[in-house]
């Protein structure tokens, strides 16, 4: 899948996930391990969306394995560079960051950074934002430096909004996990399929082999428009009075 649609289904996945995980009884502030209160019960209007965009970061984050992925050009040489450091270490594009060991190590990864170091999550939460923004194709068309000056000074103006409305991030590491998860599952409905059970190297194409063409007229004049849809569909579902 292209990066917008990963991003896009990030976004769906925790709208439309985010108040039954809410319930879960793990995730409540007695759990002894989870003592920062995943969700705990709710989350408010401002932490729903916080959260969508998050996810929608989070599912590009697979894709660092791949230098010429959205990821890779979000931030520059910097992202580039990291780009070509995972790719070399996990042996290309769609190996050990499309699996669930991926999924599970960033997700506790995030949970651990947010309770431990508030400036390190603080920083993680940008990122996000700012992979979701991009992905979605906010920049300047034709302009890569004029996209990412655009990219920066929108995500540090959601941030300080985030941070205007006491925004808290004890869900950040369920985000991240669920993001990276959703990536994996879309990635194995196209050809290629994904290495769900690394280190096992078979590769998981699903549902039956559909075997949807990566960037192809189906994902972007029929795919891209549904996942539009949703996503309005959902806030309206989550935000409207009742």
């Amino acid at each position: 899948m292209m990066g917008h649609s990963h991003a896009m289904t990030g976004a769906i996945a925790w709208l439309g996930l985010a108040p039954a995980l809410a319930a879960l009884p793990l995730l409540a502030e007695e759990s002894k391990y989870f003592e920062t209160g995943i969700m705990a019960t709710a989350l408010t209007p401002t932490e729903l969306i916080a959260g969508a965009l998050v996810c929608a970061g989070a599912a590009m984050l697979p894709d660092l394995d791949h230098p010429s992925a959205t990821i890779a050009q979000t931030f520059g040489p910097i992202t580039w560079a990291l780009s070509k450091v995972v790719a070399w270490l996990t042996g290309g594009h769609r190996g050990m960051t499309h699996s669930l060991v991926f999924a599970v190590l960033m997700g506790f990864g995030a949970h651990w950074l947010a309770d431990a170091y508030p400036i390190g999550r603080d920083i993680l939460v940008i990122l996000m934002v700012g992979l979701a923004l991009r992905a979605i194709g906010i920049g300047v068309p034709g302009n890569k430096w004029g996209s990412m000056m655009v990219n920066i000074g929108l995500t540090a103006g959601i941030y300080v909004v985030f941070m205007s409305l006491g925004v808290g991030y004890a869900w950040l590491g369920l985000a991240i996990g669920l993001g990276c998860l959703i990536h994996v599952v879309g990635d194995c409905m196209t050809e290629r399929g994904c290495p769900v059970l690394w280190p096992m190297g078979a590769r998981f194409v699903l549902p039956w082999k559909i075997g949807i063409k990566t960037g192809k007229r189906f994902e972007q004049k029929i795919l891209a428009p549904l996942l539009s849809v949703a996503i309005i569909g959902l806030l309206f579902l989550r935000l409207a009075p009742i």
